[in-house]
């Protein structure tokens, strides 16, 4: 029997159509036998709409990200919360018309950065008791904002970068306080919007002078920003899963990003533009005890974090043998060629099947209070 699950993909986020291009290497990959699928688009105007399950309409075309057409049919999620065993009952608008579209035992939200990957569309869901992959709402807002989560791994005593959290505001009232309290850290500092992902509006600043550059960049992203002391150390990234039947989080083998010096940093376009040289190296040329301190770590981030169903946890590893906790990514990108499920093909669990674990889990969760 087939059970039927809906992609949830494109968003009103910078990230729109990198969410896209994931959503469509799940459609190529999917178990067609086992699921039948619902592709919904959100617009960049945050519309839900019935758009295409064919995956080679979501690729990335002549250096391009696909996009969620503004004009599609609308689509009406439930009147009332759905009851446990149930499936949802999803409607589309048509030429003025309300039609029954499908019932989805769970939704799976694709979706990077704010209004996706931050709490909003989970806490959306929870109220219909939906089930879904991936965190729930305070996870998903927790680790979206980089300053909060940073305290939650240091309370929990992981280590992470020195940094300064600046607002808005308080940039625009007194630039030159801020930029001398960034002085207390060693160059060079890294610039990041706090909740934005994908390294949208990050940049590099080796010299103070280009600090008011960096900070209208990352401002223009969010006005919520984060300055941090760049750190010395190998870029090595852990894949984690919740575990099966109670047990702890399973973690990969770290992999390594290396990247090329005609880049600056693993920015955007070298991310997913093929823009610069970079080698991405599963499993990590680590000794053996520095491999499992990552995975250490990024199990205890995944606990500490009280996230679910899956993340992708971002370290650097000093010479030696510090392992500091750059990121939490609640829903990283998951193409074929991503770092997340590469790093799971690695260990033997296949692109379909991490698929298939991760709508199994979806499907057996318990949501919040009933």
């Amino acid at each position: 029997m087939t059970s039927t699950i809906a992609l949830l993909f494109g968003g009103r986020s910078g990230e729109h159509g990198i969410s896209c291009v994931t959503a469509g290497g799940i459609l190529g990959a999917i178990d067609r036998y086992r699921y039948e699928v619902i592709a919904l688009g959100i617009t960049r105007e945050g519309r839900w709409t019935h758009v295409s399950a064919d995956p080679a309409d979501w690729q990335i075309t002549e250096g391009q990200a696909p996009e969620v057409p503004a004009d599609g049919d609308e689509v009406l999620l439930p009147a009332t919360r759905h009851r446990p065993g149930e499936s949802v009952a999803l409607r589309v608008v048509r030429e003025g018309r309300i039609e029954p579209l499908g019932e989805v035992e769970a939704i799976w939200p694709l979706l990077h950065g704010p209004y996706g990957e931050d709490g909003t569309v989970q806490g959306q869901l929870e109220l219909l008791d939906v089930p879904y992959v991936g965190s729930g709402v305070l996870a998903s807002a927790l680790c979206q904002d980089k300053a909060a989560t940073k305290r939650a791994l240091e309370a929990a005593c992981l280590s992470t970068a020195a940094g300064i959290v600046v607002h808005e505001d308080e940039w625009a009232r007194d630039a030159e306080a801020i930029a001398a309290r960034a002085g207390d850290l060693r160059l060079p500092w890294f610039v990041k919007p706090a909740r934005a992902g994908s390294s949208l509006g990050v940049s590099k600043v080796s010299d103070p002078a280009e600090l008011d550059h960096a900070m209208k960049t990352a401002f223009a992203e969010d006005p919520k920003v984060l300055i941090e002391q760049g750190v010395v150390g190998r870029e090595v990234e852990c894949g984690v899963l919740a575990g099966l039947v109670g047990a702890g989080p399973r973690t990969t083998e770290p992999g390594e990003v290396i990247v090329g010096d005609d880049l600056d940093f693993y920015d955007y376009e070298s991310k997913y533009f093929g823009k610069g040289t970079v080698t991405v190296e599963v499993p990590a040329a680590l000794p053996e005890e520095q491999r499992a301190a990552v995975r250490e770590v990024a199990a205890r981030a995944f606990t500490a974090l009280d996230l679910e169903g899956l993340s992708r946890v971002d370290t650097y590893v000093t010479a030696d043998g510090e392992v500091i906790v750059n990121e939490v990514n609640t829903m990283p990108g998951f193409t074929p060629f991503s770092m997340f499920p590469v790093l799971w093909q690695n260990m033997g669990l296949g692109y379909t099947d991490l698929i298939t674990d991760l709508i199994e889990q979806a499907r057996h969760r318990r949501l919040g209070a009933r």
